[in-house]
């Protein structure tokens, strides 16, 4: 989980400049648990009475992702969500009821990865994984109906 000071030093150490806007999104953003989509961070915006537009809110989530404070995932479902997180290469368990995403370490993937690469003549360059199911929570709350 990030905090704002993540969210707001990654922007300053990528160059970007320290907005109102930005800092009202870092702390949007800051403390979630599980995934957000763009429109989640909207509503929440509006709740608050930041001010902050769409296109605002898309911006600046493209800059996090590529400062690596956030990860873009791609449900199940076919929609996008962001997960905030720390910069660095790992992957992501999604619950599909509840939305809690846990950070998972590599556990072999670089060694398949080469593999692939060996196989099919790629080099590859990075990978992606992202894995859904229910958390230990929602299975216990399924167990007890």
């Amino acid at each position: 989980m990030v905090n704002a000071r993540d969210v707001i030093g990654a922007l300053e150490h990528g160059g970007y400049r320290l907005t109102a806007p930005r800092r009202a999104l870092a702390s949007l953003v800051a403390g979630r648990e599980g995934h957000f989509t763009a429109d989640d961070l909207l509503d929440a915006a509006r709740r608050r009475h930041l001010g902050l537009g769409r296109a605002t809110i898309f911006r600046a989530l493209d800059a996090l992702a590529e400062l690596g404070i956030v990860e873009r995932i791609d449900l199940p479902s076919g929609e996008h969500a962001f997960v905030a997180c720390e910069a660095a290469h790992h992957h992501h368990v999604v619950c599909s009821s509840c939305g809690r995403a846990t950070w998972a370490s590599d556990h072999g993937l670089e060694r398949v990865a080469a593999e692939i690469g060996r196989e099919t003549g790629y080099r590859i360059d990075t990978h992606r994984l992202e894995l859904f199911g229910l958390c230990a929570e929602c299975l216990a709350a399924k167990a007890s109906t």
